[in-house]
């Protein structure tokens, strides 16, 4: 197996509203293989996808325990600076977003805080002086 992620898939209770959020609220924009049950977004490298969560549910061949509090997962977008990560904080809570954690220093030496999407789903907004973005957004870890 190569060492990566091609697609995270978030079940939502209702795609519309979850549609809404990402897209009139974050500004991103659905791609083309979008289907009427299925959102996909470009994510850099890699894709995210909406889908229904009973119907993920059923398609990992579970029951769905509906949303929980905690599931152990967060996702993460780093910016170039801690001016970014507060503006796009403001700009999740502005789209429906509930801010769970404003951005603060952290032990590691960074600045991150975190929103939660309509759904309960987790996002780090951090910025990492340690790492580098390339000019597309791109995070590649150091060498060393």
């Amino acid at each position: 197996m190569e060492q990566r992620v091609s697609l995270i898939t978030l079940g939502v209770a209702d795609l519309a509203r979850a549609r809404a959020f990402y897209e009139e609220g974050l500004g991103w924009s659905p791609s083309p293989a979008s289907q009427e049950s299925v959102t996909f977004y470009q994510a850099g490298g890699l894709a995210v996808g909406l889908y229904p969560r009973p119907a993920l549910a059923d398609d990992c061949g579970l029951e769905d325990p509906g949303p929980q509090v905690f599931c152990g997962l967060t996702l993460a977008y780093n910016t170039r600076s801690r001016e970014e990560a507060d503006a796009v904080l403001a700009q999740a809570v502005a789209a429906g977003g509930r801010l769970v954690k404003p951005a603060e220093e952290v032990f590691w030496g960074g600045y991150s805080g975190y929103f939660a999407d309509p759904d309960g789903h987790l996002w780090e907004v951090a910025h990492n002086p340690f790492w580098e973005l390339s000019p597309d957004g791109a995070l590649q870890l150091p060498d060393a």
